[in-house]
């Protein structure tokens, strides 16, 4: 897509430190990275939403992540790693190019999510919106 910065490092238009390519993604070093090491991993074809990725490509993306981060834990001598999606503006995606976010992550690292925890009312309420989500479930 015209004007998308992944799309145009996908193209090579744009530099990058690659980390890993195939037919279908292309992993590179962030460049404001939470921790060093953080690598994101782009679809090739243009996506806003992961909602319009395929099967096979959201599989190969967390497939390649996942073993990325792997590779993190044993280069970096991280404790863990995050894989992180976010699906929208309000949910924090800042590029519209749907992308996963690969987080090398240590004890003290100083990293906090800072998610919240709330509670349903009643389990009656928890099943109202299990009944919602069912109803426009489509896979």
């Amino acid at each position: 897509m015209e004007g998308c910065i992944f799309c145009r490092i996908v193209a090579g238009e744009l530099p990058c430190r690659k980390i890993y390519e195939d037919e279908l993604v292309l992993a590179f070093m962030d460049i404001a990275p939470i921790n060093p090491g953080h690598i994101l991993v782009v679809p090739k074809e243009h996506h806003t939403s992961s909602a319009s990725i395929s099967e096979e490509l959201g599989g190969r993306m967390f497939h390649v992540g996942s073993r990325l981060g792997v590779a993190c834990k044993r280069a970096l001598d991280m404790d863990a790693f995050n894989l992180h999606l976010a699906d929208g503006t309000c949910a924090g995606q800042v590029v519209m190019h749907a992308h996963l976010h690969v987080i090398p992550r240590g004890s003290e690292d100083g990293f906090h999510w800072n998610w919240r925890q709330k509670k349903y009312t009643n389990d009656d309420e928890r099943e109202q919106v299990a009944l919602k989500i069912l109803e426009k479930l489509k896979i």
